[in-house]
């Protein structure tokens, strides 16, 4: 690991980021890698500049990006980055990606509109040794990148259901957790498994329950029909998603879920975008949680650090270790 730099803009929410993989890895691995700085410019047209002052030659580089950055920003600046280090004579470039933005853009819904997780797959992944990103909203995207770049798409559901049994443990009595759209079945399964795993003795032998709310869309982010399927009277619900963008659908999944006498509410995306601010979101919901993928702010949402995950994936990354038993 006496190779390995990681890397992260400063002035960005990415620092605070790479500062706790930093410290996980020295604390609960041993191992000290410096944490450097890329230094962000802009021109006064917003074009944008990269820097990198400390020497590079012959690195492991882990540059962990800034989720919440303007998408378009975000993709300019790893084209921009990668440039710099392949030009630096690294020794490998990865980039962790918290959240990989236009996975929700992986085929043509309508006619005469580009494939943008295609786009960007083909445009940042030659160079480069390996991406690390989690919660892919659409899993398949990873088809479109090399087969010869590893993609290596996270788990949040470890420290989420750990966050769970410390916190909420008393509100997990006959609980249901609920996909909000078949694409999310497995997502949401798969927590369950780990629930279910990893049970507290004070609720051992709970069973727990899977549901699932089938919707139709007219267009992108508009419902026109939605139907819960699985029962949830008299239940505690807990909605899994991997994005939460402006909540709508959430809220109107509340709304069905209360009529069909669900009890408590709670919900969980990964990646809490929060388009439309949080307040609709946390009147509908007992407790809305989120990971800090993406949103950093505190008030009524529960944010759960999965900086750990990440830090795990570095260091099994760099010595040979299995990524994929840190989820099962």
């Amino acid at each position: 690991m006496d190779k390995v730099i990681i890397l992260a803009d400063k002035m960005s929410n990415s620092w605070n980021f790479s500062e706790k993989i930093k410290d996980y890895l020295e604390k609960e691995k041993g191992f000290k890698i410096p944490l450097e700085e890329v230094e962000i410019s802009h021109f006064r047209n917003g074009e944008c500049g990269v820097h990198i002052s400390e020497n590079i030659r012959k690195k492991d580089i882990y540059f962990i990006h800034d989720s919440t950055k303007n998408p378009q920003e975000w993709w300019t600046q790893l084209l921009l980055l990668k440039d710099l280090l392949l030009s630096s004579s690294v020794n490998s470039i990865s980039f962790v990606l918290p959240n990989l933005f236009y996975s929700r853009q992986d085929r043509k819904d309508k006619a005469h509109v580009p494939i943008s997780s295609r786009a960007l797959a083909e445009s940042i992944s030659s160079g480069l040794k390996r991406i690390i990103t989690m919660d892919l909203h659409a899993p398949q995207i990873q088809g479109f990148y090399p087969a010869n770049l590893p993609i290596d798409n996270l788990y949040s559901f470890p420290e989420a259901v750990s966050y769970l049994n410390k916190n909420h443990f008393s509100d997990l009595e006959n609980l249901v957790v609920v996909s909000p759209d078949v694409g999310g079945a497995d997502r949401a399964k798969a927590f369950l498994k780990r629930l279910k795993k990893t049970q507290l003795e004070e609720v051992k032998g709970q069973e727990y329950s899977f549901a699932l709310i089938n919707k139709t869309r007219l267009v992108a982010g508009e419902i026109e029909h939605m139907e819960a399927i699985g029962e949830v009277n008299e239940k505690n619900v807990l909605i899994v998603d991997d994005i939460i963008d402006s909540g709508e659908t959430l809220c109107k999944a509340a709304d069905l879920l209360k009529k069909k006498g669900a009890k408590k509410l709670f919900c969980y995306g990964t990646h809490g975008i929060f388009t439309k601010g949080t307040q609709e979101i946390c009147e509908k919901f007992d407790t809305v949680m989120t990971s800090n993928t993406h949103y950093l702010k505190s008030g009524k949402v529960e944010v759960i650090d999965i900086s750990s995950i990440f830090a795990e994936a570095i260091y099994r990354v760099q010595t040979g270790n299995s990524i994929s038993e840190l989820f099962e």
